[in-house]
């Protein structure tokens, strides 16, 4: 078939195999670019590895490391009929350039959350690594089932009153306002529930007591802060709440599990996460512009490389006072905030193109589906149905 991009609302519904899989070449050999990473980390498991910084965890771990991985994603392939989700497309082409190189690569496809994918995933380090010596918490999901058979599902919104912003309208690149509810105790507590810390620290207890944890093991879980313009949508809303959650659990999981837990907070980037949340998309498409402007601006492989060797994520980590790693320290650079929110103020329908990367934006977003890559002709004829080798469907 000849794939096009479908898009509605802030969601691609097609992917492109050959795009994904050039945009995961191209990473990899950033990686390479860079040189070797120092560390004792030889076999990483990535719990939410098919997409944004969970893929460039593993490409970095596999190709800057030279480590074994084994992936945990949740994705759907393709019937022939439809195109399969991109990270499924993205997984494909991870596993086949590892194999190439010799190195260790295997997926499992499920849901992270449940019993019995924590219970495969076990089998299979014990079965084929032993041991792992970092575990990579990257999830991001609409929904969980909790041990107890509940189903809790997350919202997009403040806590305590309506938030109205300027918002950047995807569909014609227009500037105007939107207004985000305030969520019931309810909505943070299930927000909490699936986006939260209880299930990184289920997962880190359960590989524990099964002994498949180095003696030197560690942690790392992915979260953002971002600036004072997004606080009451992000920092100070539903995922805030769940995002300080996470970071509590990263204690418990030192102190109560024995096992180094750590927080890595990342820059604003488009990922499928970020494109959902209201007025979020317009902060991210001037930060771009005042980032790429200063010869600062990262994208997730940029970003991953860098946590592992410049804040040696596998040594001697380096953290702030509160004990995360701030990969954000660029975003939140005075000089960067001073200059967004200076042009916050006066963007708007007229002006986006010049105050705002509003191309960068979507160059993002649709290369996140396989689209707009160089060398790829898009005309082709395309097989949507790929294998992906360690997955027998």
């Amino acid at each position: 078939m000849i794939i096009k991009p479908r898009v509605k609302d802030y969601l691609c519904l097609t992917a492109h195999p050959e795009g994904c899989k050039k945009n995961v070449e191209d990473q990899i050999a950033y990686v390479k670019d860079q040189g070797e990473i120092p560390g004792d980390a030889k076999k990483v498991l990535v719990i939410g590895c098919s997409t944004g910084y969970g893929l460039a965890s593993r490409i970095v771990a596999a190709f800057g490391c030279h480590a074994d991985t084994l992936g945990i994603m949740f994705e759907r392939p393709s019937n022939g009929r439809k195109t399969a989700s991109p990270g499924w497309y993205n997984t494909a082409s991870f596993e086949q350039f590892a194999n190439e190189e010799g190195v260790y690569a295997k997926t499992i496809n499920g849901d992270a959350f449940s019993k019995e994918i924590k219970n495969l995933t076990i089998e299979t380090i014990k079965k084929d690594l032993g041991k792992v010596d970092l575990v990579v918490y990257s999830l991001a999901a609409p929904r969980r089932t909790t041990p107890d058979g509940v189903t809790y599902r997350s919202v997009l919104k403040t806590t305590g009153e309506e938030f109205t912003n300027k918002n950047l309208n995807l569909k014609d690149n227009s500037i105007g306002t939107k207004s985000i509810p305030a969520a019931t105790e309810e909505e943070v507590e299930a927000t909490v529930k699936v986006m939260g810390g209880e299930d990184w620290k289920l997962w880190m207890q359960a590989l524990k007591d099964a002994d498949v944890l180095s003696e030197d093991a560690s942690t790392v879980a992915y979260s953002y802060i971002g600036s004072e313009l997004t606080y009451p949508i992000y920092f100070e809303g539903t995922i805030g709440a769940a995002k300080k959650h996470l970071h509590q659990t990263a204690d418990e999981i030192t102190k109560e599990v024995g096992v180094k837990a750590l927080i890595s907070v990342n820059k604003g980037l488009v990922t499928q996460a970020s494109a959902a949340i209201p007025i979020v998309p317009l902060y991210m498409s001037v930060l771009y512009k005042v980032m790429k402007e200063n010869n600062v601006h990262e994208g997730c492989i940029e970003q991953i490389e860098r946590l592992f060797k410049e804040k040696r994520l596998l040594a001697d980590t380096i953290t702030d006072e509160h004990g995360w790693v701030r990969m954000d320290d660029l975003e939140l650079r005075d000089d960067i905030q001073d200059e967004v929110k200076k042009r916050w103020e006066e963007i708007n329908t007229d002006n986006v193109s010049e105050l705002a990367d509003v191309d960068g934006y979507w160059e993002d977003f649709y290369r996140m589906f396989g689209f707009k890559e160089e060398g790829i002709d898009y005309k082709a004829e395309t097989d949507p149905v790929v294998e992906i080798p360690s997955i027998k469907e």
